[in-house]
């Protein structure tokens, strides 16, 4: 039943946002709807706002490990976290991939 809210939620998502969800669409969501401000965001993920602008505007993209540790910081799913930056990685070099994760 989880999974079924969570498809619906990145579908939500996905239209609010005009097109398929990245990480730093998501974060973007996270932040405005958490009404913060990129410098409040940024000292909560331990980055700078700069560094936040790159990744909410897809210039900059985030491992796997720090994903999940963005995940933690601001309480959500760290499955979700990593799925996007990974999704994110294989679309920069073009590679039509779908990536579907779980938890081991």
């Amino acid at each position: 039943m989880a999974t079924k809210k969570k498809s619906s939620a990145v579908k939500f998502l996905e239209e609010v946002s005009g097109g398929p969800l990245t990480f730093g669409s998501l974060l973007n969501s996270i932040r405005l709807s958490d009404e913060m401000t990129q410098e409040q965001m940024a000292k909560k993920l331990g980055v700078t706002k700069g560094h936040l602008s790159q990744i909410e505007n897809g210039r900059k993209f985030v491992s796997p490990d720090r994903a999940q540790t963005f995940a933690k910081k601001l309480g959500y799913s760290e499955v979700m976290f990593i799925k996007l930056s990974l999704q994110d990685q294989l679309t920069r070099v073009k590679l039509p991939y779908k990536v579907e994760i779980e938890a081991a």
